[in-house]
């Protein structure tokens, strides 16, 4: 979605010339920029070549950033010429900051400039999760299929949408109490550290020459030992072979259907006076939890035990109220699954295959390591479809360097929700 935001011409309006997305909000006076693109930070001590890499491939012409600490370290990329200015606070490390202890929520703030929705999982902002949108029904949209996915310690959103198990939580008050992370410019890291260099290359020439001047002109003359020495036998250095992240991509094909009929199994799961929840599958397991209404533990233990399938654990909360289960499904093989488009003709032919079909698909960019470093592209995207696995597999499996991410299906609606991402050339 942020790529779609931030770099096609699509998502500017050519009649009215409007972005349907802003750069920044204003609460209680502060102005903080929104709308970065996030990314992990493996180097918390020494940002700069990812934050360089970043900002040369995943999001070219980046040349403002900031830094997301704590427990997951993360950076952020934007574009000045967008609005973003230099020195501007960062909205979503404010609230990441202010809400350390949940962990994983989504949320959707109405402000004066519109609806700024955050998403965070597992204490990492996702690549397209820090997005405020000048369009309500598009913000509402992407937060109802965020619902989707389970275990969420907080879900905030505006009162009026009157979204079942919701929040609305004071902006201003969390925004106070979190860091005031700022945009700083990506070229000043380079500036730093040349200074650096500049600095100890003169202490050491300096040193050198001072060596120098002691040994030839202070130093008595001795008439040198001469030792027969082994020669030294040296050992080459084994070439680094590097594993691209498609290289080993799980089939996707085989993660589509072992997810359908670990899904439709779960589903058939009826414990007398338990609800379904959502179920979410990936690749080796699938889980759900039931609430209870008016059933027993003994009632729900007994449909689990006797179902023959084969769980990997299972759990009732504190209360006795909700039971959570992970179904153990085959692992998907491992293939080779290079990519074979560049990233703006897949997303062009994606859209215009779906706008066929009448579905709409949302996409991110992203980008994987390789097991020496080197970052590859990815095109992230997801689908709400109430069709099952079966019917999208012939469609997405053509596309080479294709890697399903995650499914989920609703009970009660009957929606299936797809995640995946195709790596790109």
């Amino acid at each position: 979605m942020l790529e779609e935001a931030k770099l096609l011409d699509d998502d500017i309006e050519k009649t009215s010339a409007k972005r349907t997305w802003g750069t920044s909000i204003t609460v209680d006076g502060t102005t903080y920029a929104t709308s970065l693109f996030w990314q992990p930070l493996q180097n918390a001590s020494d940002p700069f070549q990812e934050v360089e890499e970043a900002s040369a491939g995943v999001l070219e012409g980046a040349d403002l950033f900031c830094i997301k600490g704590g427990k997951a370290p993360q950076f952020g990329i934007c574009v000045s010429h967008e609005g973003y200015k230099n020195g501007e606070t960062v909205g979503a490390v404010a609230l990441a900051t202010a809400l350390s202890d949940v962990g994983s929520y989504v949320a959707v703030f109405k402000v004066q400039e519109g609806w700024w929705y955050v998403c965070i999982r597992n204490d990492i902002i996702l690549s397209d999760g820090d997005m405020l949108f000048l369009d309500e029904e598009e913000a509402k949209n992407q937060f109802m299929s965020m619902l989707a996915v389970p275990d969420w310690g907080k879900k905030i959103a505006p009162k009026e949408w009157a979204v079942e198990e919701t929040e609305e939580v004071d902006l201003g008050d969390l925004l106070m109490r979190g860091a005031k992370s700022k945009l700083q410019k990506i070229k000043a890291l380079r500036g730093t550290k040349l200074f650096m260099v500049i600095a100890i290359s003169a202490v050491v020439g300096i040193w050198l020459l001072s060596s120098l001047i002691d040994s030839i002109f202070l130093t008595p003359t001795v008439r040198p030992v001469v030792v027969p020495v082994k020669p030294k036998v040296v050992k080459k250095a084994e070439p680094v072979v590097e594993v691209k992240p498609w290289e080993k991509v799980p089939n996707a094909k085989e993660v589509m259907i072992n997810c359908q009929k670990g899904i439709v199994d779960l589903d058939k799961l009826l414990p007398p006076g338990w609800e379904i929840g959502n179920i979410v599958c990936s690749n080796g397991s699938a889980a759900t939890s039931w609430k209870r209404n008016v059933g027993r533990i003994s009632w729900a233990k007994k449909t689990l035990d006797d179902s023959g399938l084969k769980f990997s654990g299972y759990s009732f909360s504190a209360d006795g109220g909700t039971l959570s289960a992970t179904l153990s499904l085959p692992k998907a093989e491992e293939q080779l699954n290079p990519p074979q488009k560049r990233l703006i003709d897949l997303q062009d032919e994606l859209n215009d295959t779906f706008q066929a079909i009448g579905i709409k698909i949302a996409f991110s960019t992203g980008s994987a390591k390789s097991s020496t470093g080197n970052i590859y592209k990815t095109l992230q995207f997801s689908l709400n479809s109430e069709y099952n696995p079966q019917t999208w597999i012939e469609l997405l499996t053509k596309y080479s360097g294709l890697e399903i991410k995650l499914i989920s299906y609703s009970p009660q609606n009957k929606i299936w929700h797809y995640e995946g991402t195709i790596y790109v050339l």
